[in-house]
Order: structure tokens, then C-alpha cells, then sequence
């Protein structure tokens, strides 16, 4: 059999002299560079990984130690060494002991009396990628937990048959002011106001009867004071722990709506006062552009003072100044658009 040439770290827990030669000599007939630390108690063995945090690759357990035995034995180690793999080495056959230890987190169960050189091999390697793939599982797992709790906006899992709440992040919880016991005991429809219900439930049919309406859009939410905010809704399909859900991302846009809505109002008025300057402040303007023709019309024919016809010039000026100051406010206001 070609051996191993990768150097593992391996401790070997045992009060059993004999064992944990046998043990060492089993590692070193399939590991060129078995680096073995030996035990004989939990203290020792405390005393060792204390010493030695997040040093070993495997740790080989026997159950019944001077100072500490069974369950209790268990425990302790997996506390001490979380992100290590334990394998039981033990003489003693108890199969429901043995599922019960798989339970708690142990990688690998074997006997001593049949325990071979081969066999503990592919134990130990078995056992040391089962623990990589799990903590890889832990942290991706841990990673997406974070970026739904942090995430700074509103987001939640509810079950699409019975419409409740299964998940919810704290930034739900702050801008719907429900603790997060009160979400998981309520459904989606508890937060809408009730005009809207009926469309809600026409868009939840439609979505499960694969009809095309995805439940994402502008919707109108009620938090729990009453107050009503609108909110842009995105919502995808997930499994979540094997019940059909749906993620929902939740956008309050009520501050641009009521921003919008503000502009809207002023282009109104906007248009309103063009309206006026264009047909009401025109009219009596044009009569008096009327009757400043007529005033040249008499200037031309009658001698007037000098200080007369200058009064009559400025008059002339300001009435034209002022028709091309309407001109141009009724001008800017029609560019004005309403989208």
C-alpha cells in the first residue's frame, strides 16, 4: 500500500498503553508523517488542547477514560475542539450508544477488536473532509443568515399554501414595529390594509396556479401603529426547509411617493398659473396695447409737450416689456411635463 505523504496532526486519547501503541503503529503503516500527541485522560488531553487550539486534524476517542467516560466524555472534547473530527475507538460494542454519539457531532465509530491499519485510514480521512464539507456548509449557511438579518431593508419568508410568516430579519421587525414572535404567528395578509386584500388575493391565486403574476410590484403595506407606507415588493420562489415558500424584498418608497406626489402638485399649480398669465393677464395687456397704438395714432396728429410724449414712450416701453415677460413665463411653464 502506498502511504500518505501528508503530515497530519493526530491525538490519541486513551488510558490504554498497549492500545495506543497499536494505535500509533496502525497511523504509521499508512501516514509517512503521522504526527501523533497521546493522552491517557480528559485533564491530559485538556491540558494538551489547551495548549494547542485548532492544531489537530482528527482526534482518536476512547470512551471510558480514569477521570471522565460515556456522553459526558463526548461533550467535553467536541466543546474543547468544535472544528475537529472525533472518531470513538472503543472495545466495547452498543449499537444505540453508538447512533446517540453519531448525534453528537461524532465523525466515525469503531472497534478496537476490528480495527485494521486500512480501516482506520479511511476512517480518519472520511472523517476529516465530512468535517470540511460541514464547515463549509456552516459558514455559507452563516454567511446567508447575516445577509438576510443585515440586511437594512425589510425582508421575509412566507409559505405560499398558508400564506404565513416562517422568517423575518430585524429590519422587518423595526419598520413594521411586530416583534419577531408576532410575525411568525401571523400571515401576509395581516399587513395590508383591507381595500387591498382582494387584489392580493387574486395576484396569490394567479401565482399559484402558474398563471405569470409574479407578487413582486408597488403594493401599500399597514404597520402595526396603522400608519399605511408604499412600498415596492420583490418576491422569488425558495424551498425553505422543504416547505414551497417565497423570499420577499421590501422597499418603502412612501417618502418618494409623497415626493413625487408634491412635484406633481406644483407642476399643476405651474400649469395653472400659465393657464392665467396666457388667457386672463393677456387680455386686458392686449387691450392696453390696444390703446397705446391709439395713443400714437393722437400723438402723430396733435402737438403734445415734450414731457407728454415722453411719459406716452415709457408707457409704450413697459407694456412691451411686460407681453414678452408673459411670452416667455407661458413659454417655460407648457415645457413643463408631467410624466
Amino acid at each position: 500500500m502506498i502511504k500518505d505523504r501528508k503530515e497530519y496532526q493526530i491525538l490519541i486519547v486513551d488510558d490504554n498503553k498497549g492500545d495506543r501503541v497499536l494505535i500509533e503503529a496502525y497511523l504509521e503503516d499508512t501516514i509517512i508523517l503521522p504526527k501523533i500527541s497521546e493522552a491517557e485522560s480528559f485533564f491530559h488531553a485538556k491540558k494538551i488542547i489547551e495548549n494547542n487550539p485548532n492544531f489537530f486534524d482528527v482526534v482518536l476517542l476512547d470512551l471510558s477514560l480514569p477521570d471522565l467516560s460515556g456522553e459526558g466524555l463526548i461533550r467535553s472534547i467536541a466543546e474543547l475542539l468544535p472544528e475537529t473530527p472525533i472518531i470513538i475507538l472503543t472495545g466495547y460494542p452498543d449499537v444505540d450508544f453508538s447512533r446517540k454519539s453519531l448525534k453528537l457531532g461524532i465523525a466515525d465509530y469503531q472497534l478496537k477488536d476490528e480495527l485494521n491499519p486500512l480501516a482506520l485510514y479511511k476512517s480518519i480521512i472520511y472523517a476529516i473532509e465530512r468535517k470540511k464539507v460541514t464547515n463549509q456548509l456552516i459558514s455559507s449557511e452563516k454567511r446567508y443568515k447575516d445577509l438576510f438579518q443585515l440586511s437594512p431593508m425589510p425582508i421575509w419568508v412566507y409559505e405560499k399554501v398558508t400564506l404565513k410568516f416562517l422568517a423575518v430579519n430585524k429590519s422587518a421587525v423595526e419598520t413594521y414595529g411586530f416583534n419577531e414572535g408576532e410575525f411568525l404567528s401571523m400571515k401576509i395578509t395581516d399587513i395590508r390594509p383591507v381595500e387591498e386584500l382582494p387584489a392580493l388575493y387574486q395576484a396569490i391565486q394567479n401565482d399559484l396556479s402558474k398563471k405569470g403574476i409574479n407578487l413582486s410590484g408597488v403594493f401599500k403595506h399597514q404597520k402595526r401603529n396603522g400608519e399605511v407606507m408604499d412600498v415596492e415588493v420583490y418576491a422569488n420562489d425558495i424551498d425553505f426547509n422543504g416547505k414551497s415558500a417565497k423570499i420577499v424584498l421590501i422597499n418603502d418608497i412612501t417618502f418618494k411617493s409623497k415626493y413625487i406626489q408634491a412635484i406633481e402638485t406644483q407642476n399643476k399649480k405651474l400649469k395653472e398659473i400659465a393657464w392665467i398669465q396666457s388667457h386672463i393677464v393677456r387680455a386686458p395687456l392686449s387691450r392696453m396695447m390696444g390703446l397705446i397704438e391709439l395713443i400714437n395714432v393722437e400723438e402723430e396728429s396733435n402737438n403734445l409737450s415734450d414731457d407728454l410724449k415722453q411719459l406716452i414712450q415709457f408707457i409704450r416701453e413697459s407694456a412691451i416689456e411686460l407681453d414678452e415677460i408673459v411670452r416667455d413665463i407661458t413659454i417655460r411653464t407648457e415645457q413643463i411635463k408631467i410624466d
